[in-house]
């Protein structure tokens, strides 16, 4: 009987591009192996261990013999490749339309009412990723406290102010502000509130970040296990992905290495539920994505010695984001799919899951709830003996 799950959601973890990624841009896509090639090799030995190797040929990563875990890869079904969609599929709602309303840069539309809202202009305003857009924009910034506004060409405006020029609790009212006001006006978008620190020309990322989204419009896999009586406890971002609904607390972190430190640290504290994390540990630099991508993956027996009959861990993610590709800030692959737990089955290949929802059911029906409404459970296959 499984009593905890731990889900760790690994941002941007693809291995290898989607049938219908010719439709987004994305047909060469492939995430992990694109990056151990531009590292020569990467040094995961427990995701190897846990079947990683089967899913993908990424260079250092061997298939072993005898994986420790089970082993498969999610597909979406739903439209759009950003953490809304990826998290919310895998809770169980898929989504069939998504327009990118920003798809080559801000709106002028959506610029005026961020700039209403805050009463000053902004700067930036095109498709980016936040390394460029502080080193771009930094000194401007800091000295016309214009807030730093860029997307990532689909539904998603990210803001960023420094925590001198603005408080950070009015930082996040405003941004609520622009989502309240995108929404009156028919868009459905996420605003992300990016704190940053630092000097004038080396500004940085720090703690404090806000997704503003919407609610989603059907059940989800936390708002069964609210509804069955369980915990949900929700690490990272994977709280305001869903405006905290079905969630039992939020545990606000600064990295992604963090957010694995702070799941082993509450595995004492949660008797049963779910924990689930979200584990970014993307940069713009593949050599740094490569080192933190293989920290967490030294980190991970940290968390296994503290495991114990009855649960299960699930690491997968929620979109690929090649950084092979120019100019790309998601991209729409399959995420791998690795499970582990004493008393778990060993060695099952899984296969490739015709949706992400196949993740929440499996996690629902672990844990005692009703159904979501798509998605396949695949706990049968994980029951050894």
């Amino acid at each position: 009987m499984i009593k905890r799950v731990i889900l760790l959601v690994l941002d941007g973890c693809g291995v290898g591009a989607l049938p219908d990624a010719v439709d987004y841009g994305d047909a060469e896509a492939n995430t992990l192996v694109h990056l151990a090639e531009a590292v020569g090799g990467l040094s995961l030995p427990n995701l190897e261990m846990l079947g990683l190797g089967h899913i993908a040929p990424i260079k250092g990563v061997r298939s072993m013999g005898q994986p420790s875990g089970c082993f498969g890869r999610l597909a979406f079904a739903s439209a759009g490749k950003d953490s809304v969609v990826g998290y919310w599929e895998m809770s169980g709602v898929v989504e069939s339309e998504a327009p990118a309303v920003c798809r080559s840069g801000v709106p002028t539309s959506i610029v005026d009412m961020i700039e209403q809202v805050f009463g000053r202009k902004s700067i930036g305003r095109e498709v980016a990723l936040i390394e460029v857009m502080l080193r771009r924009y930094g000194v401007e910034h800091m000295a016309t406290g214009a807030p730093i506004l860029w997307t990532d060409g689909g539904n998603t405006c990210f803001l960023a102010m420094h925590e001198s020029i603005m408080a950070v609790s009015e930082f996040h009212h405003r941004c609520r502000e622009v989502r309240k006001a995108a929404k009156e006006a028919g868009v459905l978008l996420r605003i992300v509130a990016q704190p940053v620190s630092g000097g004038h020309d080396r500004l940085r990322p720090s703690v404090g970040r806000k997704d503003c989204v919407h609610e989603p419009a059907a059940v989800t896999m936390f708002d069964v296990l609210s509804r069955s009586g369980q915990i949900a406890m929700g690490v990272g971002k994977v709280y305001d992905l869903f405006n905290g609904r079905g969630f039992t607390k939020s545990f606000p972190i600064a990295s992604g290495i963090a957010g694995l430190e702070e799941v082993v640290g509450m595995l004492n504290k949660m008797p049963r539920g779910l924990l689930a994390a979200s584990v970014d540990l993307w940069s713009e630099d593949r050599a740094q994505m490569a080192t933190a991508l293989q920290e967490f993956d030294r980190r991970l027996p940290e968390l296994f010695e503290k495991l114990r009959v009855g649960d299960m861990v699930i690491v997968t993610g929620d979109h690929g984001r090649d950084g092979s590709l120019s100019g790309k800030t998601s991209t729409r692959e399959y995420v791998p799919l690795c499970v582990t737990g004493p008393k778990l089955a060993q060695g099952v290949d899984l296969g490739t899951r015709a949706t992400a929802a196949d993740v929440g059911q499996t996690i629902a029906d672990a844990l005692g709830a009703d159904r979501v409404l798509h998605g396949e459970s695949f706990l049968s296959a994980l029951k050894s003996g």
